[in-house]
């Protein structure tokens, strides 16, 4: 029996305008160099720009599009008899929010635009429509993951 303790499960704190975890977890990884000011500003800037174009209310547009971007399976690397194999694995709601999260902001990043904010809601506003870059991952990873099914049997 093992003397260390079990970790304590941590909840993300919500953000001080909208009050929702949601958008802390996006502003943490929006986070650069440690400054969260200026990943608050990118964020809410771009929730303002959502507002104005979609003339909604704008964390429901921000929910959607990570539900939309949310894998129901990933492929892991898995080294079996000498070689490495793409084993599919199902993942969870929490990490699959975080994948998701973080797809949408490599999508945005890699956008052009004029500046991370109003990169940030295009991607947004794409991912809610069913379009966009990190849709476009996701199904990459969907197909991966249905190619390599032989290999489920590995986990």
């Amino acid at each position: 029996m093992s003397r260390r303790g079990t970790a304590e499960e941590k909840t993300a704190k919500s953000d001080p305008i909208f009050r929702n975890r949601l958008v802390n977890m996006l502003v943490n990884r929006i986070l650069k160099h440690g400054k969260k000011s200026l990943a608050y500003q990118i964020l809410y800037r771009s929730v303002k720009k959502i507002q104005q174009k979609k003339e909604t209310n704008p964390l429901f547009v921000l929910r959607q599009a990570i539900r939309r971007v949310t894998p129901d399976i990933a492929v892991k690397a898995r080294r079996a008899s000498g070689s490495t194999k793409r084993v599919p694995i199902e993942i969870g709601s929490t990490q699959g929010k975080a994948l998701a999260i973080r797809w949408l902001l490599g999508a945005s990043r890699k956008r052009s635009g004029r500046n991370m904010a109003f990169k940030l809601s295009s991607e947004f506003i794409d991912a809610a429509k069913g379009s966009g870059g990190a849709i476009r991952k996701k199904e990459e990873t969907h197909k991966m993951a249905e190619a390599n099914r032989a290999f489920a049997h590995f986990r």
